[in-house]
């Protein structure tokens, strides 16, 4: 016949046990309760770009020397004036979050490589640029300096008609979700309007910086 003592230790132990499963399945279940709420928040946070839509409404770009731009019809604007270089793109968040955009990089000519480049070779805007979300703004960039190794290379790639390539990075307005969001600009094949400098825009890649990349 059992001890009585033993019983006792027995169903103390298998209360204890019991109550460590039930504990460990309840913290297991807030943990990903906890996952899930927070992946939520940041999906609400979370800016994507793309180039604006050709029935999107036009946007005056200017620049801080008082050059103007009129982007239209989802158009890019790509401009070499007294030596200086100006480049504006139509950016429309399709995401919840808003967007803030850091900087850029630029290639010349189409650039099909499969990773972007280094954050360091990135450079960053003279002013904060926003983009709501569900709703259109801009990018822009100047290079006016002769010496600037971009310079020559720009300038003759936009005289020549061969395109630009144009990496942007932005994130969410807490500094987060980094994003690099590829577009290529080119001119039109068939220009029949007084704004030559007005160029055919596409958005080719995303990359994300601080999650998982989407492929």
């Amino acid at each position: 016949m059992a001890d009585t003592s033993t019983i006792a230790s027995l169903a103390t132990a298998g209360g204890t046990l019991i109550l460590a499963v039930a504990t460990f399945s309840s913290t297991r279940s807030a943990n990903r309760a906890a996952r899930v709420s927070e992946q939520a928040l940041k999906v609400g946070l979370r800016p994507v770009l793309f180039n604006a839509r050709p029935q999107d409404p036009p946007q005056k770009v200017g620049f801080v020397d008082d050059h103007w731009v009129h982007l239209r019809d989802g158009l890019a604007a790509a401009q070499v004036i007294a030596e200086k270089v100006y480049l504006a793109i139509p950016l429309r968040n399709v995401a919840s979050g808003l967007a803030v955009l850091h900087g850029w990089h630029i290639w010349t000519g189409r650039q099909t490589a499969e990773r972007h480049s280094a954050l360091s070779d990135f450079r960053r805007l003279q002013r904060d640029l926003y983009v709501p979300a569900g709703d259109v703004s801009f990018w822009q960039a100047a290079v006016r300096d002769p010496s600037d190794p971009l310079h020559e290379p720009l300038k003759s790639a936009i005289e020549a008609g061969k395109g630009v390539t144009v990496d942007i990075l932005y994130g969410d307005h807490e500094g987060g979700q980094r994003t690099i969001t590829r577009f290529f600009i080119t001119p039109r094949a068939q220009v029949a309007d007084e704004e030559p400098w007005l160029w055919r825009c596409s958005t080719s890649r995303h990359w994300n910086l601080d999650r998982a990349d989407p492929r």
